[in-house]
């Protein structure tokens, strides 16, 4: 049995040297790639300057894609168990299975956890076999864990989940505010765009508990207390009422407004209260009040920090009953705009990939439930929402959901209080994952394994977070035995008894029957609609170029609810919890700038691994010394869910009594740092996304009696048995840095077979060992009780080498070496230590300066407020 790995009318194969435009595989910004194959499995990769999200600029993850589309780890055939099987027999039992379980106990028992870094096509197909042929809504995505609380404030303001905002939107503002958004890091080329329109005068106000890179370059920084975001918000709008700001005749043609929604605004919203609610200083809160009334063309940009919340829903609408009561929507420059986090999560919107919603914008009233019914011709139809992404789990969890099919996400890491995760996967009968990855922390719960095919292997479409439509195409072949989700998809559906309805061989097909189905007896009344699409041929498919479906949403101020107004939504701030003895820190959670979800594709990146090496806990100096914290030191922090070490480091950047750590590690690459298993699995009641950014914690320092490192050409023949153990992709090769207090001795395992020179130093505990392999180094171990430990980059750069250096124990080359420190720009892999004698020697006095004397931030720029911060001298401040 072969998919269709290639049709004639779709265009010839590519070649190498022949230019590939596609879109990249990370954040929902949605940047235009060109793809160059130079190799089987090699090729350049530079920005699309046609491409109408980025023009051109790539952000250090897109800029080293062409580092991660190797076939190290990949899964590459079909496995049942630890067997590997044919796809017939695979796809055979994954049909039966399914269907013996609906049978036996209900369509109900079954479910599919998918994913926004899916294919709208693919996206499509699982989503129509699910509800409308196996006939439950058990289907949801990881992309409930990033915005589904922007979609039900969408839903409930709009009537329907539109992001009324464009790029072009910046452009045009005078003021951009970004609430719970490390713009900087998350979505770069976004933070490029809001810089250049802040050079030309726009004002920058960034919300956000913690002082990111993002918050460094504001003019005003509102560092409040989290979770407070509604009482914020309220007083905002309160202070626009008393300044008269309010737009009353627009609200009065295209807004409906509860009796009592201007006196619960008055009711405790003034500026004191608020001040005092969100602990942020009056004078601060009437700095940005004040910018906000006097700035009509304000957007309102934000994403996690406001998403991911147990009032999500409340903080969203919050922010769009400020733009509504000011008619700030619909208008160049002013809008709402909530930023997605991954490539096709609206894509994922529009199909109704999540439980909570039917299929093209609809939902469950009886009316659509006919509707897409009669278009799929479908015989069980879904009537009700099924289970959101928490709820589905505890299902497993129970014995509710008794088979589960994960598609192109990593649970096991990413939910919340994911040791329960873990659990309910290994008690479920029968979990089916279809990755790219052939190990990961979820497919080791798997019965059946399917790979599937990768970025660059991939062909189909992508919406991004302004509604733009993208086609990603491959440019490499399938290896192995892997398929398109889509195929997979639709091979089971067929082995199940619908044959007919999937009989799709080629995703053109999936993408025109989304299309029809999106104007199908569509009067009008939903906006989401691609008239015109469905008649592409599969050339013209092929060649499809960038568009945005929906126009100016609301220019006209007609919105999608029967009465055609929107609706403000009374909201109010729930009390914030004290510090609880046991439990007397916040903790907080979110990505790394290099980094991207658990570290599947970054984590092969030796560039991308420069920025953070490690997971770190971030605390605030207060904290650390009367906890008896160092900074370097280890900590571990516990919530009454779970525990990880981190590497602390100790910075002025977090509120005291705040901590922070990032999302990306997992099982797989560390003994620590596994932040899924801190959160609480609660999640606001409205939109059923969880609430990562304030779950009660604590932390204590960890002592331990050695530290050290391994480098080894090629990959660890186990997992270092160690306290600490963190993996880092290095050129030709990985590292491992360790800590630990058993006897260190027990490292040796990990080194190969080979010649071994080796020094020992008994007063300071320091062993450094090499091995060599016919003159070519092997490994290193270098490990030290009270001893330092050299920089490990000379080292690295031994593995690539045919002879290795004499002086391989000493850890550095003979005479003066260069320390760069560390990468602060990974697009150009510039050192903090060179870039600052750069400064020194060449007077630098501006970032724009840096860049033309080295090239950092002239790429992605989302190094370029930690340049700004090299330039500013220890001790004094930095206003942007």
């Amino acid at each position: 049995m072969e998919a269709p790995l290639h049709h004639p009318s779709d265009g010839p194969p590519p070649r190498a040297g022949e230019d590939i435009r596609t879109t990249c595989a990370y954040c929902g910004v949605g940047c235009g790639i060109v793809a160059t194959p130079t190799g089987d499995r090699t090729a350049r990769i530079q920005g699309d300057f046609d491409h109408p999200a980025n023009s051109g600029k790539l952000c250090s993850k897109g800029t080293h894609l062409g580092e991660t589309i190797g076939l190290d780890g990949r899964l590459l055939h079909p496995m049942i168990g630890q067997r590997r099987a044919s796809w017939d027999k695979a796809l055979d039992l994954v049909a039966r299975r399914f269907r013996d379980t609906i049978a036996q106990h209900g369509p109900d028992s079954v479910a599919f956890y998918v994913s926004g870094q899916l294919l709208t096509e693919d996206y499509y197909v699982a989503n129509k076999l699910m509800k409308g042929f196996i006939g439950s809504a058990n289907i949801d995505t990881n992309s409930r864990l990033c915005m589904a609380s922007a979609v039900a404030g969408h839903v409930r303001a709009f009537g329907e989940d539109i992001v009324p905002a464009s790029y072009d939107d910046l452009d045009h503002a005078d003021l951009i505010v970004l609430v719970g958004s490390n713009t900087a890091w998350c979505h770069p080329i976004v933070y490029q765009r809001i810089r250049a329109r802040c050079d030309a005068g726009a004002k920058l106000v960034v919300i956000d508990p913690r002082r990111t890179e993002t918050a460094d370059e504001a003019d005003v920084h509102i560092a409040l207390r989290p979770g407070t975001d509604v009482a914020l918000m309220n007083g905002l709008l309160a202070w626009c009422r008393d300044a008269g700001v309010v737009d009353d005749a627009y609200l009065a043609r295209h807004v409906a407004t509860p009796d009592a929604f201007w006196n619960q605004i008055a009711d405790g919203n003034d500026l004191w209260s608020t001040a005092r609610t969100c602990d942020v200083p009056p004078a601060d809160l009437k700095r940005f009040y004040e910018l906000f009334a006097a700035t009509p063309r304000t957007v309102t940009l934000f994403s996690q920090g406001v998403n991911q919340s147990l009032a999500g829903t409340d903080q969203v609408n919050a922010i769009t009953n400020l733009h509504l009561a000011t008619g700030r929507i619909g208008k160049p420059g002013a809008a709402p705009f909530s930023i997605t986090g991954q490539p096709n999560a609206m894509g994922g919107r529009e199909v109704g990939g999540l439980a909570s919603s039917l299929a093209a914008h609809m939902d469950f009233a009886p009316d659509n439930v006919a509707r897409v019914g009669r278009f799929w011709a479908a015989p069980t139809m879904a009537t009700a929402p099924g289970l959101k992404a928490v709820d589905l789990f505890r299902a497993v969890g129970d014995g509710r959901i008794k088979a589960l099919w994960i598609m192109a996400t990593n649970p096991a890491v990413s939910m919340p209080d994911a040791g329960k995760v873990r659990e309910a996967l290994a008690a479920c009968p029968f979990v089916v994952v279809s990755d790219v990855i052939a190990e990961t922390d979820t497919g080791v719960h798997a019965h059946v394994r399917l790979p599937a095919a990768a970025w660059g292997e991939k062909d189909g479409t992508v919406t991004n977070s302004e509604r733009v439509v993208s086609r990603q195409r491959a440019f490499l072949p399938l290896p192995g035995e892997a398929r398109p989700d889509w195929w997979i998809v639709a091979q089971v559906g067929r082995r199940m008894g619908w044959k007919s309805a999937f009989s799709y061989d080629r995703p053109a097909e999936i993408w025109r029957e989304h299309c029809r189905l999106s104007t199908y007896q569509n009067d009008g009344a939903r906006l989401f609609a691609l008239p015109g699409q469905a008649s592409r041929g599969n050339a013209d498919y092929a060649e499809m170029t960038p568009f945005r479906w929906g126009g100016t949403p609301f220019a006209d101020g007609r919105y999608s609810t029967p009465d055609g107004r929107a609706r403000l939504i009374p909201v109010a701030q729930k009390p914030v919890s004290a510090p609880l003895e046991r439990w007397p820190m916040t903790l907080n959670t979110g990505r790394y700038r290099d980094q991207w979800h658990t570290m599947t594709r970054t984590g092969l990146s030796p560039k991308l691994a420069r920025h953070r090496e490690e997971p770190l806990v971030e605390i605030h100096p207060d904290d650390a010394t009367r906890l008896g914290i160092v900074d370097g030191g280890l900590a571990r922090v516990a919530t009454p869910q779970g525990e990880s070490l981190y590497r602390a480091t100790i910075v002025t950047t977090q509120r005291a009594g705040d901590l922070f750590v990032p999302i990306h590690w997992t099982d797989r690459n560390s003994t620590g740092g596994r932040s899924g298993l801190l959160p609480r699995p609660l999640a606001d009641p409205v939109s059923g996304q969880p609430g990562f950014k304030a779950t009660p914690a604590r932390i204590a320092a960890v002592a331990t009696a050695w530290r050290g490192f391994v480098i080894l050409r090629g990959e660890a023949l186990a997992r270092p048995d160690c306290l600490w153990a963190t993996r880092v992709a290095v050129p030709c090769g990985t590292a491992w840095d360790l800590a630990g207090n058993g006897d260190p001795a027990a490292l040796d395992a990990l080194l190969p077979n080979g010649e071994r020179i080796e020094a020992i130093d008994a007063a300071r505990g320091s062993r450094r060992i090499a091995i060599l392999d016919d003159g070519r180094l092997a490994a290193a171990l270098f490990v030290t009780r009270d001893g330092t430990l050299p920089p490990r980059d000379w080292l690295v750069a031994q593995l690539a080498e045919a002879v290795a250096a004499p002086t391989l124990l000493a850890g550095r080359a003979p005479g003066v070496q260069v320390d760069r420190g560390p990468i602060v720009c990974a697009c150009f892999d510039i050192g903090m230590k060179t870039i600052l004698a750069t400064i020194a020697e060449q007077r630098l006095t501006d970032v724009a300066a840096i860049g033309a004397a080295l090239g950092a931030g002239t790429n992605c720029g989302s190094c370029r407020p930690a340049l700004a911060k090299l330039l500013v001298p220890e001790g004094s401040t930095h206003a942007a």
